[in-house]
This record gives structure tokens, sequence and C-alpha cells, in this order.
């Protein structure tokens, strides 16, 4: 009986594709064809599931920065407990605990996990006297101040475009799993009245692509050496599902903002299929005559990516596949054009955010812009072929170049013009982008402008930004690099990593404009990378000539530096290059290519 009694129960929970029947003893029976569900085995399914090159880590808290006082309405008990080794898994004869316990106030604690991570967090819980869930409170922050903010606040604290601030219920004797954002810092507080919870652990759920740090950089100055690491970082947390703008706020694919996060992608990670998937992501959504996130100066940085990525890369097939839409893309800048040869780009009109006040620094930044995208399109257009449409981009940029803008004092225009051979870099260096150190970098252009001023001789105008700029952002307890940055909002100011005191500005919190006022601010933006390909291109000295890397120049700028010492990945293999500085000045360098690569020595 037990045994047909199993079989009515099977037959109802299991499909019965295909029956016959079996005659038994002169009895007629169903047999049943064992069918059982097998969607990963089904090709139907397969092909529509994706797979994800990320893996999950555990990363336990470093620290506790702060918790409420006890008091009889609000008691926290063990809570160092949350930063010393605890079971990975709950037990039921668990004693080692953090207690939490609301008696009329909620009791609430900030953890620092050490760095910038992309996830979220699990709350391991043990026996509480009542088996029914607790309701808890998260905070995700980038900045101990920002987890411990309220959304809406007066520092404009949201839960824009990743949640980090929500009540979850949490398990009797169980595991939950909250968050899905950018965070160093998380606060727990317990909501529910005349409750009592044993915090078993909390750790956060680092999701991430494992890849090899394939390009290094190593010289004599520490400071330099954590910056390029840094910014190597930064936008490793950005390689999402998409190449990423920020992991907390602008989870998008920005494509100008990724043109220093591909030029890091690939001094740092070589070829990886990021970055044309992202490039395929914009365009596939958005047809001509339309602009790339709605922005014209995003459309040519999309040509300028697509220009670097096969010179670094040397994938003509990939580029081919391009070919019709840049065609088309270059056929529409052209007409913006004007007739004293000016560019005549229509709205949005956007440069970076501390530009967008300034008229003439927009103006002249994106007339040079257009020269520069049309003459990579003169370069593309060979690479694929097609003479008569490199004439055509040809044309046009001796037509603009007969046109030269007022920068108006803006570093970020004249870093432009000076790249578009639009003025003399040196002049433009002198008068513009060595005025005032880093005051008017943008973390976003201050790419370019170290581009630039190496092109004027500059190197070591260049160390000292880099130095002061992204440096500063590490003093302030950075261990990613930021949206925007201004080395003024340091006076008075805490760092990221504790709460301000009576008096102290708060670093994130008090600061910040346009889209990225208080702590809406994203404090790993992948923009802001630049001096990590920068380091590698101009110090290390490591610049292809031909695409791949078949030609290769290796010109080290030490500057200040006594030796320098990285790798670089190529389609072909890791160039590796030593520095250094002997006895007499000299900088002697050892150097090792792999089978393919032509090194071109300086004349």
């Amino acid at each position: 009986m037990k045994f047909i009694h199993f079989l009515m129960i099977a037959t109802m929970f299991f499909p019965v594709l295909g029956c016959k029947e079996k005659h038994v003893g002169g009895q007629k029976q169903n047999v049943v064809k064992k069918q059982l569900p097998q969607p990963i085995a089904d090709e139907k399914m397969l092909k529509k599931t994706l797979s994800d090159e990320r893996v999950r880590r555990y990363i336990y808290p470093q620290r506790i920065v702060w918790q409420t006082p006890n008091t009889p309405q609000a008691k926290i008990t063990g809570a160092e407990k949350l930063i010393s080794s605890f079971a990975k898994q709950i037990m039921l004869n668990q004693s080692s605990s953090c207690k939490l316990v609301n008696k009329g106030k909620a009791p609430g604690l900030l953890l620092d996990f050490g760095k910038e991570l992309h996830g979220g967090i699990q709350i391991m819980i043990g026996r509480m006297q009542s088996q029914q869930p607790v309701r808890l409170r998260v905070r995700f922050g980038e900045s101990a101040s920002e987890a411990m903010s309220d959304i809406g606040d007066g520092h404009n604290a949201t839960n824009d475009h990743a949640v980090r601030d929500q009540t979850i219920l949490a398990p009797w004797l169980g595991t939950v799993e909250i968050g899905n954002t950018g965070f160093r810092f998380v606060r727990i507080d317990l909501l529910d009245e005349n409750r009592a919870v044993p915090v078993i652990g909390v750790r956060a759920v680092f999701l991430y692509r494992d890849l090899e740090y394939k390009g290094t950089f190593r010289c004599s100055d520490e400071r330099l050496n954590k910056i390029w690491e840094t910014g190597a970082y930064t936008v490793h947390l950005c390689m999402q599902d998409y190449l990423w703008d920020g992991i907390k706020r602008d989870r998008l694919v920005w494509i100008g903002d990724m043109h220093p996060e591909t030029m890091t992608v690939m001094t740092v990670f070589g070829k990886h299929g990021i970055v044309p998937a992202s490039l395929d992501l914009i365009k596939a959504n958005t047809p001509l005559p339309g602009w790339m996130n709605g922005i014209s100066s995003y459309s040519m940085w999309w040509l300028m990516i697509q220009y670097d990525w096969y010179l670094y890369q040397g994938d003509i097939s990939y580029l081919r596949k391009q070919k019709k839409y840049i065609l088309d893309l270059l056929n529409q800048l052209m007409q913006y054009i004007g007739r004293n040869n000016s560019e005549k780009l229509p709205e949005t009109r956007f440069l970076d955010w501390p530009s967008n006040a300034h008229p003439k620094a927009i103006n002249a930044g994106l007339h040079a812009l257009l020269v520069l995208t049309l003459d990579r399109g003169a370069k593309i257009c060979m690479a694929l072929d097609d003479e008569s449409w490199a004439k055509k981009c040809e044309l046009a940029v001796r037509r603009l170049k007969q046109y030269v803008p007022d920068a108006g004092q803006s570093k970020q225009a004249a870093a432009l013009m000076a790249l578009a051979g639009l003025a003399s870099p040196q002049k433009l260096n002198k008068n513009i982008m060595a005025v005032d150190g880093a005051h008017g970098l943008s973390t976003f252009y201050g790419y370019y402008v170290l581009k630039a001023r190496a092109l004027a001789g500059d190197y070591q105008g260049c160390l000292d930004i880099i130095r002061s700029y992204w440096g500063g952002m590490l003093d302030m307890g950075a261990t990613t690099f930021w949206e925007d940055f201004d080395l003024a909002w340091m006076n008075n100011s805490c760092g990221i990593d504790r709460l301000p005191r009576p008096g102290e500005n708060d670093i994130h919190g008090d600061f910040g404009n346009y889209s990225y006022k208080g702590f809406r601010h994203s404090l790993c933006h992948g923009w802001a990378s630049g001096p990590t390909a920068w380091l590698s291109e101009y110090v290390l000295g490591i610049k292809p000539l031909e695409p791949g890397f078949r030609v290769v120049a290796i010109e080290p700028h030490l500057a200040d530096l006594q030796w320098v010492e990285g790798t670089f990945p190529t389609p072909m293999g890791v160039i590796k290059v030593r520095h250094e500085r002997n006895s007499k000045g000299v900088v002697v360098s050892t150097i090792e290519v792999p089978e393919g690569v032509r090194v071109k020595r300086k004349q």
C-alpha cells in the first residue's frame, strides 16, 4: 500500500509525457516513462541563460566605527565579536554573539569593511526568545557619515540607482542577505521594541570579476604606486554587468565616461569583452541621428574608444562590424561644422561638470573634440580600406583647424585644444594648465590635462598634480577615486573613514554640485582612474604605434623618480620594463617584449 500511495503522489507532481499499456499476469497496467525536469540540460533553456564571470567573496568587518551608548532603553554587548573570527554556519548551541536589545529605543552600530566594495551583506541571527522574524534597518555608505544618514536629509542622501537604506526581516536561527550597491560602511539598527537579537556575524558579500592584474606599476614613490593601484581597483569594481561609471550611483554605461575607463582596462587587464559589449549596448540603443546618452560629445567619445580599442588590441574583425554605424556617424558629425569652420553641435553640450557653467570652455572643448574625433575617424577609415571616407574626414579636420577658439582659461578646454593641435601645447600649459596646480581640475578630464601637459614636456608638473589631487583623495580616506573632487574641500574637513567632530566639515556630505550634491556623490567613479593609464603610458613609457602592439614605443619619463618598473598587457603577451637612473643621472632601461612585438627606439 505504501508503494501504491507513493506512486499516486508521484504521478500528481511529475508530468506524464508518454504512457503505454503493459499486460502483467493478465492485468492491464499503465507504465509511466520517467521524465524528471532537467532545466540545465534543456537546450532551449540554455540558450536563454547567461553565464556570469563575477564571483562572490566574503569580507569581514575591520572595525566598529560607532555604536549607540548603552542605556536602559537600548543596549549592545559583544560588538567586538563581529570583527573576530566567527562560525560561517548557524549552530544550535552557539553562545558567542553580539547582542542587540531594544527596550524602547533602537540600538545600532556602524561597521567598517576596510575598503570600497560592490555587493551586499549577510547577517547571521542566532536563537531568539521569539521565533518571529525581527525588523532590522540596514544602511550602506561609501563614507562613514553616509551610512549614518537618513534619506532626504539636508545632505541629499538617496536610494537612487541602488537601494542603500532599507528595513529588512531577519529570521530566527538563520541568515539574511541584503544589498546590491557600492559601500565600505554598514549601519545596522534593531527596530522592533522588546526584542533581543543575537547577531552571530556580519560579513560583506563582495561581487566582482576575479581578474588577473596583468599590468603593473611600481616606482620609487610609494604615493604614486598607491594612486596607480587605486585607479585600477576603481575600474575593476565598475566592471559589473557592463562597464559602469559608478557602483553606487551611475550604475549605467555612460559612453563618454567610458573612455578613461577603457584606457585603464587595457592598461591593467588587457583585452576584455566588457568593453566591446558596452560599446555595442550603447550603439544598439542609439539609432542615428540620436546621440549616445543624449549627448553629442558622447557619440564622439564612442568613436574615440573604437579607435583606441583597435590601436591597442588590433581587432580588425570587430572594427569592420562597426563600419556602417561609424561612417553614418562621421557623416552626421560633419554636418555640424559651421560656415566659419567652427563646430555647431546641438544640445546637450557637455564636457564635464566643472566646465558646465563656462560657455567658452564648452565651445572650445567641443570644437577640439570634434577635431580629435574626425582625425581618429580618418585613421579608422584607412584601417577599413575606405580611402574616400578617410579623405572626407581629413578635409573636415583641415576646415576645423582654421578656427581656433578661446579656451576661456579652462584647463579642460586647453587640454583638448593641445591634443587636437589647435594651439601650442607649451603655451597652453604655461598660461592655463600649469596655473594654480590642481585648481579647476576634474576627476574625468584630469586624464586629458595630464596627456596635454605631457605633450608640452611638463612631466614633473604632471606628477605633482597626481600626487596632490588624486593623492588628496587618498589623504581623505579614499580607497577608490571619486566622481569629483576639489582640493579646497579638504580645508577643515574630516575624511570619509570617520564621523565629523563638532565644527568640522563633512568631505562627503557638505560638498558637491550638479547631480552629485552631498551623499549622492559617488565615491567610486571609473572616469576618475586616469592616472593609472597615464603613469603606464608616460612614466613607464609604453605606447602602441601600430595596431595590436606590432610596433611599440618605450620612452620613459621619470621626472623626479629614481626608478620605475612594471608590465603592460598586449595581444601577444606582456611587456616588462625597468628604468633606473644610474649614478650619472642617466636612465638605463631593461626591456622584455613578447615575440611579434617590435620596439621602436627613440631617435
